[in-house]
Formats: C-alpha cells, structure tokens, sequence
C-alpha cells in the first residue's frame, strides 16, 4: 500500500522518480482503509530533505499510512521557506488532542548545547511526556534520542574528543527481537554527532534494553522493554548523499572534519559513496511499523492509553 501524504509535498515528486510509490491526500480519501496515523516533528534545519529522507522509509511498508508534519509552536527555523512550513506543518498545539499510532522526532543540531538550554526545550519535554499517552509506539533519532532518554531516563550525554562521523559496522544484541526479523549478524548505520550515550548509564535503568552496538561508534539502538520507545543514536534515514553534504558544508566551514569513515569508495571524497545501510534502514522501519505499531495499535485510535 501507498503512503498518504500531503499534496504537494516536494518529497512526491522525488520519491517518485525513485519509483517509490507515494499517493497524496486527494486519492487516498477514496479507499475504504483506516490508515495508521504517523506524526514525524522534524527539528531539523533542513525540513525538506529531512521529511524525504523518512517518507522513503515509511513508504515500502505494504501498510497505508496517514502523516501529519509536525513542528514546534515556540521555535521558527531559518533554513526552510515559511512558506513551505505553513502550507505542509502544523504546530503542535494543533495536534495535541490527537491520537497517533506512531510518532518519530528527528535530531537537531543542539547536542552541544545543555539539554535544558536548548531555547524549545520546555515545550519539546512536554510533547515526550504527550507522546507516552497520545503514542502507541515512538522513534527517537540522535539528538532526539539523546534527549528522550535524559528527559524519560535521566541518562546523560558525554562530549566526544571528535566527531563520530561515518558509516559504523553494527552488532545485533538480540537477534530474536522483533525489530531485527530479517536482518543479519550484522548492519551499517550512518553516524554524524559530536555526543554520546554511555552503556553503564543504559545498563542501570529497568526498562531499558541495548538492541544494537558497534566497536567505534558505541550504543545504536535502545529501547523500552514494552516496544513503545526506540532511541536510535545514528541516522538510518540518511540518502545516499547526506554524509557527503555535511562533509563539504563543514569544510567550507573550516571547521574541524575527518572523512566520513567506511563511506567514499577507496575512502576518497573524489569518488562516490558506498551505500551499505539502505537495506537494513528500510527493513528496520517496516518491522517498526508492524510489530510496534501495526499489530499493537487499537482498531480505535482514540483508545489509545
């Protein structure tokens, strides 16, 4: 089935050249299907190719699937045309007596920045709480992740020597679980932030459970022991092309960048990436929506507890 998403949305047009199947709202209203609701709030700068980057996921589920863009009330983004917002985003407090049967809440690029400094973080608290009410099932990435778990978890974040940047080998810490049916021994994941998670910190909270790790880039995956939180600390959303985008900006920044490891061929930036994760990202985000939303989400949404 088709992802129902807004009409218009610059993410059509370019999932369909990738032969992505996408319907918009228009179309999908005719068919008699009760579609999972999904709200992605996208704190990234870049919304567009944010909000591209996931719809390519959510799409290759054989579920219909209604989304809602989501953007904070008390922060306006400068890198994005607010034209563009105001017609696809709605702030939150449009939506916070809706129901969803899943939620997704990106990074941002605050992690050096103390969590309670951060100018929206008032307002993005209240949505974690919102959302273990108002969600059956949640994905929090990178920042996002990080965030959630200090706010749920009171579980810090520590400041690398340099940034973890690249394409990072992964270890399945549970291959019976749910979210890696499918999936091999092992998976790539891009990585791109300059904090970290600690496993002792994880190790010492009931509720939580390690999913994934890697030798370099540590901690990957964690979740809630009832599947309704998933902190992914690397980007599993990223095209082929995002690390290569970051790598240019940062250099024309002057800022201080290694070659994102494992991902130019022959680890040259002349040269294209090696893509090694997209597989894995697809699988990861369809057994997500099955397992943890899908097969546990009322008929009734409103039911939702």
């Amino acid at each position: 089935m088709p992802l129902n998403i807004p009409d218009k949305l610059p993410a059509i047009e370019i999932l369909q050249e990738e032969n992505i199947f996408v319907i918009d709202e228009t179309r999908a209203v005719h068919q008699d299907i009760r579609p999972l609701k999904i709200a992605i709030l996208n704190l990234m700068p870049l919304k567009i190719s944010t909000e591209t980057d996931i719809i390519r996921l959510l799409s290759n589920s054989p579920l219909q699937i209604e989304l809602d863009l989501i953007k904070l009330s008390t922060h306006v983004t400068k890198n994005t045309s607010a034209e563009h917002m105001q017609a696809f985003y709605r702030d939150f407090r449009q939506i916070r007596n809706q129901k969803y049967d899943g939620l997704i809440i990106t990074g941002a690029p605050v992690e050096q920045i103390d969590f309670e400094e951060v100018s929206y973080w008032e307002e993005l608290t209240g949505i974690f709480d919102w959302a273990r009410i108002n969600a059956t099932s949640s994905i929090f990435i990178c920042w996002g992740a990080q965030a959630a778990l200090y706010h749920y978890y009171n579980v810090p974040k520590y400041r690398l020597d340099k940034k973890m940047f690249g394409v990072f080998r992964q270890s399945v810490c549970d291959p019976r679980h749910p979210l890696f049916r499918g999936f091999d021994d092992f998976f790539f994941t891009p990585h791109s932030r300059h904090t970290e998670i600690r496993k002792s910190d994880i190790a010492r909270v009931e509720n939580l459970r390690i999913l994934s790790e890697s030798d370099i880039s540590g901690i990957n995956i964690v979740a809630s022991k009832d599947g309704r939180e998933f902190f992914f600390t690397g980007h599993a959303e990223y095209s082929p092309g995002t690390l290569d985008m970051e790598f240019r900006r940062d250099k024309s920044r002057n800022l201080p960048v290694d070659i994102p490891a494992n991902y130019y061929v022959d680890n040259n930036p002349d040269n294209a990436p090696s893509v090694t994760w997209r597989s894995h990202a697809n699988l990861l985000f369809v057994n997500w929506l099955n397992y943890f939303v899908y097969q546990i989400t009322p008929f009734n949404i409103e039911t939702i507890e």
